[in-house]
């Protein structure tokens, strides 16, 4: 493995090329407490939630996913200025209570609509890897791998709890 100051390193050149956001149809319980951070009609989905249950900047009625996926992608393309030329990573995350089939649907959505934009993904994955207890919600990451050992780390073989 690599020393703490590599970590270090590698962290600090890679966080300003990676970013994440999510939207949930209800909120984590927050173990402590018991209960849910935050309450959501049925038909309601709060978008840039965090993973404990932090609010969101929007609250609105549920959307078809690739009306979810536009403004998703809308967002995080404003922080990374989304490159036809560039390599990126797409991770797809469930919150804890999103079934696979849902998150492969959005991922589908997603890789549609970075297509429509001329980006192609190098790597995609979708699945749960950092979840909330009781959360239904998915997060999108999108990393621009400016180097190109960083997508090998992507694909390296890893035992972890959470990938």
């Amino acid at each position: 493995g690599a020393s703490l100051d590599e970590i270090e390193s590698f962290s600090k050149n890679a966080l300003p090329n990676l970013k994440t956001i999510g939207v949930a149809l209800s909120a984590a319980t927050v173990p402590e407490v018991g209960k849910p951070g935050f309450e959501l009609a049925e038909d309601e989905i709060e978008y840039g939630v965090g993973i404990h249950s932090e609010p969101g900047y929007r609250r609105e009625k549920i959307k078809p996913s690739k009306e979810l996926v536009a403004e998703l992608i809308e967002k995080l393309d404003e922080e990374l200025h989304l490159d036809k030329d560039k390599k990126y990573a797409v991770l797809i995350n469930g919150m804890g209570a999103t079934p696979l089939m849902e998150q492969y649907v959005f991922g589908n959505d997603v890789l549609d609509a970075l297509e429509a934009k001329g980006v192609k993904p190098v790597f995609t994955k979708a699945g749960n890897y950092m979840t909330s207890i009781e959360m239904a919600g998915i997060s999108l990451t999108i990393f621009e791998l400016a180097e190109d050992k960083w997508l090998d780390y992507l694909n390296y073989p890893v035992e972890t709890i959470a990938w």
